[in-house]
């Protein structure tokens, strides 16, 4: 059979101590930095024997130059193959971003070994000091989750994976731990779906399939309804920028629109607007090749807003909130919009066409126009390949962050900190505002730099006076190579973030400061 799509996820077990481990395991072994090794490799643990010599191991580690950095590896294959391999890898300090290294180099390590019939991970996380707590295990899962994340279309079927990864935790019992590793399997599946919707080509990928990705997934789920708007719809729902965005294309435009609505949620109705765009040509306002071939990746907002909403349903999170998801082709054709049409979005603002390859822009409106007028919300944050000014601006590991409140922009700083994922805030800077005058309508979509502050000014209208937020993924929503649990291709990013917000109940304030 050949391999199209991602490959098969491993599954997760959490237990409390080593198990007796046969040929088909690979151990990782973290390494401190100094080399420090963890004690139960010095004295019987578990409840069992040492699995390897730690004198033995120490000196492999000198042999490599092993010296504890983050992600440095040194492989030792053990005699009597009980266990097959060990793995010993470089944790650092055991902070989280190291944890993570850590745990994304031995799941490398060990898919390639289970090429060769490795079947099971055993990943002890408890560090030198302290056993693992709850937020070391359910960032270990993520990681032992996404890192070995792989995702291909051709005439060959996927290699062996992994079937189990084992994460060892001292404290495994304690219900807070079950829970975060329960989080963390969560998280990691929702955000490999998201990089199944950025990854797979556009040839497969138009609107309506992105929709019928979403039903498929979502409506299932408990307390969840998702609606797709189509042409008819969108035509009355005054959905104009979407309607212009898609109308180049043999693939006609669609809106979803996802709602997450458990039994005794607070009053909070967050509303996450994801751009949707499933292949991006420039339009009229053509781009070079070289700039068409990710474009298949420019609705991975899209992607990570439906990601968010999947896993808050599935951890049954006390908060309503609903993902809308604007999805058009962005194609050529003698149906395109053109520069100097004036189109209308929801709320019946108008906007200047100059550049039709400013599209994102175009969508996203209509969304969150749509949220504030029709949905309800209390709040709007959207998340969008937006601008190559903020790749420019921030390069390709980190978002820019744009927020009407001081408050909005710390708790979602907060919860990107907490889940992994970099994030800068920009300035909504007035003095560029004008830069959006237009002769004929409310605002022209291509004012010009600096580009990432004025794509975001040229939104800001639509959020009206609510609370808003606006993500520019640009860079980090594709991968060029792996990094820690990030792989090549599309990364989800943006979704754990927007989910970690929901866990702490969509707030519009930073967590308080405990003083002593």
């Amino acid at each position: 059979m050949p391999a199209t799509g991602a490959a098969p996820l491993p599954r997760i077990e959490l237990l409390t101590a080593l198990p007796r481990l046969g040929e088909d395991d690979v151990l990782a072994v973290p390494v401190g930095t100094g080399g420090t090794l963890p004690p139960w490799l010095e004295r019987p643990a578990f409840g069992t024997l040492p699995p390897v010599p730690a004198r033995l191991l120490a000196g492999a580690l000198r042999d490599t130059g092993n010296t504890g950095r983050p992600g440095a590896v040194t492989n030792l294959p053990v005699p009597g193959r009980h266990p097959r391999s060990v793995v010993a890898v470089g944790v650092g300090d055991g902070t989280l971003p190291h944890l993570r290294s850590c745990v994304a180099t031995a799941v490398r390590r060990a898919q390639t070994l289970a090429e060769f019939g490795a079947t099971r991970l055993v990943l002890p996380v408890d560090g030198a000091a302290a056993p693992a707590g709850a937020d070391e295990v359910r960032a270990a899962v993520e990681a032992a989750l996404l890192a070995g994340y792989r995702f291909r279309d051709t005439s060959q079927p996927h290699p062996p994976r992994l079937v189990t990864v084992t994460v060892v935790a001292t404290d495994g019992a304690d219900p807070a731990v079950v829970a975060a590793a329960r989080a963390g399997e969560v998280t990691g599946r929702a955000v490999a779906w998201a990089r199944d919707l950025v990854n797979t080509p556009s040839s497969t990928k138009d609107p309506a399939w992105l929709a019928q990705q979403a039903v498929e997934r979502l409506s299932g789920l408990p307390h969840v309804t998702v609606t797709v708007l189509g042409p008819e719809e969108l035509r009355a729902g005054g959905f104009g920028g979407v309607l212009a965005v898609g109308g180049g294309s043999a693939s006609p435009p669609r809106v979803v629109v996802a709602a997450y609505a458990p039994p005794g949620a607070g009053p909070a109705r967050p509303v996450l607007v994801g751009k949707g765009i499933t292949f991006d040509t420039g339009g009229i306002s053509i781009k070079p090749t070289a700039g068409m071939r990710e474009m298949k990746t420019d609705m991975a907002g899209g992607a990570a807003v439906l990601a968010a909403l999947d896993a808050a349903a599935r951890l049954e999170l006390p908060v309503a909130v609903t993902a809308v998801v604007p999805a058009a082709e962005n194609a050529v054709s003698g149906s395109s919009y053109r520069p100097g049409d004036v189109v209308r979005h929801v709320g019946g603002r108008t906007t200047e066409v100059q550049n039709t390859d400013a599209e994102g822009r175009m969508v996203l409106a209509d969304g969150l126009a749509w949220g504030r007028l029709e949905l309800g919300a209390t709040v709007l944050v959207d998340v969008a390949t937006l601008t190559g000014a903020m790749k420019v601006a921030l390069g390709t590991r980190t978002a820019g962050l744009h927020a009407t409140t001081d408050g909005l922009a710390d708790a979602l700083s907060t919860a990107a900190l907490h889940a992994g994922e970099r994030v800068w805030r920009m300035p909504l800077a007035e003095e560029y505002a004008d830069l959006l005058g237009s002769d004929v309508a409310d605002a022209n979509n291509a004012p010009g730099n600096p580009g990432g502050t004025t794509a975001a000014l040229f939104l800001r209208p639509f959020a009206g006076d609510l609370p808003w937020a606006h993500l520019d993924v640009a860079g980090p929503a594709r991968a060029a190579s792996d990094d820690a649990e990030v792989v090549k291709g599309g990364s989800g990013f943006g979704a754990r973030t927007l989910l970690r917000w929901l866990e702490a109940g969509a707030p519009l304030d930073p967590p308080p400061t405990v003083s002593d």
